[in-house]
C-alpha cells in the first residue's frame, strides 16, 4: 500500500489490505472503555457505526473487537517495529493481559508509559470517595527483540541549570565535576590548559562540565512534564475533545523510528499523529471511520502544506466524487477504471480500436467516459475491434456461450441494451455492459453558495448554504483564501454562518462544505471593505 494517505474506512478492513512487515510503528489510541456519550465526538454516521460495533455488549465484547484489530497490526509490523496502544483506567488491565500479551508476547513488552495529562492546579478539591484520576496509560511493545530504539532526553530543570554557576573567560557556563577515571598524560593536558584542577577537600580531581555539553536529563517512563493542550493554544487546538498534544506524539515517534521510517495510527482522530510524523519526515497512513476526523485531518494538514517539509499526500474516500471524475484525463480515467475493473489497462499510446483493455483472460474491454448514455454505435464498432483483436477468442467464446467483451460506462442507451439482448439470443453472442457505479461508487458533491452582508464599520456577516443529496456535516472557513489551496482559518462550523471584522481593502473569502460520505463542494467571493469615517 502506498504511504501518506488518510482513508475513510473501517480500520479493521483496511489493515486487512496493508502487505505483511511494513510498517515500523503502530500508535493507536482508541475509544476508551468509558462514558458512551462522551466517546461520540463526531457524531456523524460512521463514527456511530463504530460506537454501535464496540459497545453492541459488555467488557468482553470491547476487548475482542479491539484485539481483533490488533492482531492484523501486529502482522503489518516489521519485525523491528513497535506498537504504543495509548488508554485508560477502564480496560487498561485486560488490553495487557488479553490483546497486547496475547499477541506480542509478555517478552516483547518495552514499557508501560504514565502520561500526567494536566499539572497540579493545587486544588484541594475530591471526587467521589477515591484519588482524582489524572493519568492515562501507553503500553509499549516490540514485535521482536531487534528493535529501534532512540533515546530522549528533556530540558534541565531550573535546579539543574543553577549548577552550573560557573562562567569561563569566553562567557562560557560549566560547573566542576569529579573526574574519576583518567590518565596521568591526559590529567596533565587537562590541569595546564585550566580544564581541570586539583582539589585539596575532594578525593578526585575535578574538571570543567559545560551546560552547552549537557544533553539533558534521560526521559523514563513517568511523562508529567507534557500536558494537555492548553484551551488558549489556538495554533495547535482544533476543537477536537480528546486531542493529544504534538509534543506527546513527537516523543513517540522519535524515539520508537528514523527519518523515511513509516508510522500507521489506525483511529487518526484530530490527525495529530500523522501531522507530526509529516513535520518529523516519516511517511505516514492514517484511517479512521469518521467522515469528520479524516476531513478536518486533510484541512489540517493543508495548512502546512507551504511548510519546506510537508509531503504531499492523497486522501481516499469509499465514494468518489462525480464532477472530479468527470474532469479526469480520458486515457488516465480508462487506466484507472480498467484497474478497479480488475483488468489489465492498455497503456499503450496511439489508436487503440476501442479496446482499452482485457481481463485476465484474454476478453477485451473498452470504457466510454460521456456523460451522455453511449448508443447502438459505440456497441457496432465494439463488435469489430474484439473481431479484429483476437478472432480466434472470439469464435471460442462464441461458441462456448462465454462472454465476448465488456463496455464500461456511466448510462447506456435503450437501443443498445435492445441490441444486446438480440446479440445474446439470436447470435450466442455476450457483450455484458457495466455501469461505473457498480465498480466504483460515486455521488456529486454538495453545491455551495456563499452570500455577505455587511453589518457594521469593517464587519461582515457570512452564509453558507449546501445542497447535498445525503446531507451536510459541516463547513469549514478560510478568510485569506489564495484563489488556489484552501486551508481552513475555522475547521469545524455546523452552521454555516460566520461573522467577522477586517481590515481595509480586499479579501477573498472561501467556504467548503462536507457530506455525510466525505465529499466536498466549496463557493467563494471577494469583499473590498473600506472603512468609514467617524463624525
Amino acid at each position: 500500500m502506498d504511504v501518506n494517505r488518510l482513508i475513510l474506512g473501517d480500520n479493521l478492513e483496511v489493515l486487512k489490505a496493508i502487505d505483511s512487515d511494513t510498517i515500523d510503528l503502530i500508535y493507536l489510541d482508541p475509544p476508551f472503555f468509558s462514558n458512551r456519550t462522551y466517546e461520540v465526538i463526531w457524531g456523524d454516521d460512521g463514527e456511530k457505526r463504530s460506537f454501535e460495533d464496540r459497545f453492541a455488549g459488555g467488557i468482553d465484547h470491547y476487548i475482542n473487537w479491539l484485539k481483533n484489530r490488533v492482531r492484523q497490526m501486529h502482522r503489518v509490523l516489521k519485525p523491528t517495529g513497535s506498537i504504543f496502544l495509548h488508554c485508560d483506567w477502564h480496560a487498561s488491565a485486560e488490553i495487557k493481559i488479553d490483546i497486547l500479551n496475547n499477541i506480542f508476547g509478555r517478552n516483547n513488552f518495552r514499557n508501560e508509559i504514565i502520561w500526567k495529562r494536566t499539572f497540579n492546579s493545587g486544588s484541594s478539591k475530591s471526587i467521589a470517595k477515591k484519588f482524582p484520576i489524572n493519568t492515562d496509560t501507553i503500553f509499549w511493545y516490540s514485535k521482536t527483540s531487534d528493535y529501534i530504539f532512540n533515546k530522549i532526553t528533556r530540558p534541565l530543570n531550573e535546579g539543574a541549570l543553577k549548577r552550573y554557576d560557573k562562567v569561563d573567560g569566553c562567557g562560557k557556563r560549566f560547573k566542576w565535576n569529579p573526574l574519576k577515571s583518567v590518565s596521568k598524560e591526559r590529567l596533565e593536558k587537562l590541569l595546564a590548559s585550566g580544564e581541570a584542577m586539583i582539589v585539596p577537600t575532594s578525593k578526585y580531581p575535578v574538571y570543567k562540565h559545560y551546560l552547552d555539553e549537557d544533553k539533558g536529563v534521560i526521559v523514563d517512563n513517568l511523562w508529567d512534564e507534557v500536558g494537555q493542550i492548553a484551551t488558549q493554544s489556538t495554533g495547535e487546538r482544533i476543537g477536537y475533545p480528546t486531542q493529544k498534544p504534538e509534543a506527546l506524539l513527537q516523543r513517540i515517534i522519535e524515539c520508537s523510528t528514523n527519518e523515511g521510517d513509516i508510522v500507521l495510527d489506525p483511529f487518526v482522530g484530530g490527525g495529530t499523529t500523522v501531522a507530526v510524523a509529516d513535520k518529523l519526515n516519516r511517511k505516514w497512513i492514517g484511517i479512521d471511520q469518521s467522515v469528520m476526523a479524516i476531513k478536518v485531518t486533510d484541512l489540517r494538514l493543508k495548512k502546512r502544506q507551504n511548510e519546506l517539509f510537508a509531503k504531499p499526500y492523497e486522501v481516499i474516500l469509499p465514494t468518489f466524487d462525480f464532477e472530479k471524475l468527470n474532469k479526469t484525463d480520458g486515457k488516465d480515467f480508462e487506466i484507472w477504471i480498467v484497474e478497479k475493473f480488475g483488468g489489465i489497462p492498455n497503456t499503450k499510446g496511439g489508436k487503440d480500436y476501442g479496446i482499452d483493455g482485457h481481463t485476465d483472460y484474454g476478453t477485451p474491454i473498452q470504457v466510454k467516459k460521456w456523460k451522455k448514455a453511449i448508443g447502438r454505435d459505440t456497441l457496432d464498432n465494439f463488435l469489430t475491434a474484439i473481431a479484429r483483436d483476437n478472432k480466434y477468442l472470439f469464435d471460442q467464446n462464441k461458441k462456448e456461450g462465454q462472454i465476448c467483451g465488456f463496455i464500461i460506462g456511466f448510462e447506456f442507451s435503450k437501443d443498445l441494451i435492445n441490441e444486446v439482448s438480440r446479440l445474446k439470443n439470436k447470435e450466442n453472442t455476450l457483450i455484458e455492459l457495466k455501469y461505473i457505479k457498480d465498480i466504483i461508487p460515486y455521488d456529486k458533491p454538495p453545491k455551495v453558495t456563499l452570500t455577505a452582508e455587511e453589518l457594521e464599520n469593517l464587519k461582515y456577516r457570512f452564509e453558507a448554504k449546501a445542497e447535498s443529496e445525503t446531507g451536510t456535516d459541516f463547513f469549514s472557513w478560510d478568510f485569506s483564501h489564495d484563489e488556489q489551496e484552501f486551508k481552513a482559518d475555522i475547521v469545524i462550523d455546523k452552521t454555516g454562518v460566520q461573522e467577522k471584522k477586517f481590515k481595509e481593502g480586499e479579501h477573498n473569502i472561501a467556504v467548503q462544505a462536507v457530506d455525510k460520505k466525505g465529499l466536498s463542494g466549496s463557493d467563494k467571493l471577494k469583499i473590498k471593505v473600506a472603512g468609514k469615517t467617524k463624525n
